[in-house]
């Protein structure tokens, strides 16, 4: 025998030797019995070929493939689990990686939607929000509220008659504005002892209100001021409004310093005042003015309103409402004019909880240790934190304090506390609201003394009555019952939810219950109802729909708005609500208009349209919206292989439609736009059958930092040299680099 003749008879490899021709086999391939014949060696057979999850045998070789959610290494035997929280754009709100997979969560108030997306939840929609009478929607929250003549209850949801005044209470302390004159200098103390409000406006500016004003605002109305007594007057208030300039200095409320406290001479009290009302507006942010000579100094401008309320029992015959109103005014003025002295000589105080505070003062003095919080702040662990509710921030000890028995702060960032409208100085410390003032606070904190669910009272506290036949409550602490409306009664007395309505039928899920008709309506488009036997359709979050109506869950809202983001040199487009199920009847349309001389490089990672619907959903890739123009792709199935390509045109108009049947998870494709100079390599690239031939190299067209980093260099391909050698291999399987740099070398050096 010899190899020149059929090559010996072997099947691979012959060589003639002194006993004749010897036949050998290629690596992954064993020799038979026979001596001629090479078979396949299967090497998943022993030890699983060394592969972590998943071995397949070819011809010659094998090849190690992962579970999904993990990733092969450069080691093409490890599998890792793929972190896809470390993605951009994986989770609207918050991320959990879990081996192999994912989960995403929302912040309170906010529901998810579409596997990945939160969505504001329209509490309003449920049960009105539980709100007695008008329920307010805000993102991630919402509010109860009232008609005029009625306010909230501590409770937030139910309405209380407004009382206009306590008629046993002790007039809540009145703000005084007192000014004296020591050795020739003016100064004026205004002491808060109730209602203050400080608001930082900004780093220079802040507001400061100090009483009641007579017509309460809005503002004034959301925080629960202390009632006025029933003897205060109610004659109009003599307003006044004044402004004042202090020059050099900022706007920052700081302690008095100890200094200048110790002021020696007679004072001699020049003005009194008791204020009804003051709010206090300090603003030092720069104004650019024109002219040549810009002041680089510091302006700060004071603005005060002031109330004096009349006082009817200063009515004498000698002297009616008219002269008494004429005498107030003419006080106030003049309290004013030696106001506008002291702050001119920067000797203006407002006194909060014993302690004395500059309402601006000279940029020097603000460097004095500590200050590196603005006011109302402390340092914690080098950052700075507001002073919460329930405490006040003492400037005097720069700490938060607690508020002591009898008093209560319901507001965050405060100068002081608010005496309690009891104010026997009972009660606990640390009072977070008026409700806390009764010594209740700790009964709210734990739950205890509130009226369980399905029981009332008229302040939501023991001793409390059961929910009559007919009406429903589920949430403790309320003050009335839901009545189950159109004539239904309940099974029982202290029924907890409208299922304990004893409805003329039974609603499934996806319809609600109408009272007044005694039946069963399909939850309307953009709504769906989970449970049986409710009386209302939950809205969808966000700015979802739903594709029909009588939905039953929260994964039929969807967003209809196409997404993606169109860059010039790298962007992607995506299905609406991927990748959650895309709408039905949509139509999205993107167009990539690259820089000149760019061109357009698209993968498709994975798309996946229901081919049940004969083509009903199809995405087009074509020059311009002319049907006749060149197409560069199209397709309405779905392929979880990956696939690269060129545009065949310079721009790309791109098309996604959706028909009503069926819906799928849709797609997101990434692009890149590359310098046609290289059109000829990428097309080499993308065209290779060895790009998609294993699985390892159709993972990295699924891998998004891979593709990333792909897209980095093909932009740019300068960038090729970020990537050191060692960070190349580690990304990329050697087949790949090899596959690459073996086109890349013969481009750039055609003649070597």
């Amino acid at each position: 025998e010899t190899c020149a003749v059929n090559n010996g008879g072997c099947d691979r490899t012959c060589k003639d030797t002194a006993t004749g021709v010897r036949c050998s086999c290629p690596v992954g391939f064993t020799l038979q019995p026979d001596g001629k014949t090479c078979k396949d060696i299967d090497e998943c057979l022993v030890n699983n070929g060394g592969c972590d999850h998943f071995c397949r045998n070819t011809v010659g070789s094998f090849e190690c493939s992962c579970q999904k959610g993990y990733k092969l290494l450069t080691d093409e035997r490890t599998c890792q689990d793929i972190d896809e929280c470390s993605f951009e754009r994986t989770c609207d709100h918050t991320c959990i990686n879990y081996p192999g997979s994912f989960e995403c969560l929302c912040h309170k108030g906010y529901t998810l939607y579409g596997l990945t997306h939160c969505g504001d939840i329209d509490e309003c929609s449920i049960s009105n929000g539980s709100c007695d009478y008008g329920c307010l929607n805000t993102m991630g929250s919402y509010e109860c509220v009232c008609p005029s003549g009625k306010k909230l209850h501590w409770n937030k949801k139910d309405c209380v008659e407004m009382v206009k005044c306590l008629p046993n209470a002790k007039p809540a302390p009145k703000a005084q504005l007192v000014c004296s004159k020591t050795g020739g200098i003016e100064s004026c103390f205004l002491s808060c002892p109730s209602n203050t409000l400080f608001v930082p406006d900004s780093e220079n500016s802040y507001t400061l209100s100090c009483g009641v004003p007579v017509q309460q605002g809005k503002a004034q109305q959301k925080r629960n001021a202390t009632l006025p007594s029933c003897a205060d007057s109610l004659a109009p208030p003599i307003k006044q409004k004044a402004r004042f300039k202090i020059k050099d200095a900022k706007c920052h409320l700081r302690p008095r310093s100890k200094e200048k406290t110790k002021d020696s001479g007679k004072q001699a009290v020049l003005d009194n005042c008791q204020v009804t009302f003051v709010n206090l507006k300090c603003d030092s942010s720069k104004k650019k003015r024109r002219g040549r000579k810009s002041p680089s100094k510091e302006v700060s401008h004071i603005t005060a309103e002031f109330e004096v309320e009349m006082k009817s029992e200063e009515v004498s015959d000698t002297c009616n409402m008219d002269c008494v109103r004429k005498r107030m005014e003419q006080k106030l003025q003049t309290a004013i004019k030696t106001l506008r002295k002291s702050i001119n000589k920067q000797q203006f105080y407002i006194q909060f909880s014993g302690t004395e505070y500059e309402v601006a003062q000279k940029p020097a003095k603000a460097t004095e240790g500590h200050e590196a919080c603005s006011t109302g702040q402390v340092l914690q662990d080098g950052k700075c934190v507001t002073c919460s509710t329930g405490t006040f921030y003492s400037g005097e000890h720069n700490q938060c304090v607690p508020c002591s028995p009898g008093t209560y702060q319901d507001t965050e960032g405060q100068l002081t506390c608010e005496p309690c409208p009891s104010n026997d100085g009972q009660g606990v410390a640390g009072a977070r609201n008026v409700s806390e003032c009764g010594g209740k606070s700790n009964l709210i904190i734990k739950g205890l003394g509130q009226c369980s669910p399905g029981h009332y009272s008229s302040d939501g506290f023991k001793p409390c009555r059961v929910c009559p036949l007919g009406t429903y409550q589920p949430e403790p602490g309320r003050t009335l019952c839901f009545p189950c409306g159109g004539g239904l009664v309940t099974k029982y007395e202290g029924a907890v939810s409208f299922q304990d309505c004893e409805t003329k039928v039974h609603c499934s899920p996806g319809h609600y219950y109408n009272s007044t008709t005694h039946r069963c309506i399909r939850c309307p488009v953009g709504t769906y109802q989970p449970e049986f036997g409710q009386n209302y359709c939950i809205t969808c979050p966000g700015n979802t729909s739903t594709d029909f109506d009588g939905s039953t869950n929260v994964t039929h809202c969807k967003n209809q708005h196409c997404g993606g983001e169109l860059g010039d040199y790298t962007g992607y487009i995506e299905s609406p609500n991927y990748p959650g199920d895309y709408p039905a009847n949509v139509e999205c349309i993107w167009n990539i208009n690259p820089p000149p001389k760019r061109r357009i490089l698209i993968v498709v990672p994975e798309i996946f349209l229901p081919i049940e619907d004969e083509c009903g959903d199809v995405l087009v890739m074509r020059k311009s919206a002319s049907p006749t123009s060149i197409t560069t792709y199209e397709t309405c199935q779905t392929y979880e292989r990956p696939i690269a390509f060129t545009s065949r045109s310079r721009k790309l108009w791109i098309q996604f439609k959706s028909n009503e049947g069926n819906s799928g998870k849709g797609f997101q494709v990434p692009y890149v736009t590359y310098d046609e100079d290289y059109q000829q390599l990428i097309e080499d690239i993308v065209r290779d059958g060895r790009l998609y031939a294993s699985e390892n190299h159709q993972e990295i067209l699924k891998d998004k930092k891979l593709i990333k980093a792909l897209f980095d260099v093909l932009a740019h391909p300068q960038n090729y040299f970020k990537y050191t050698a060692q960070e190349s291999k580690e990304m990329f399987p050697r087949s790949f680099i090899k596959l690459l740099r073996s086109k890349v070398s013969r481009f750039l050096r055609p003649y070597k």
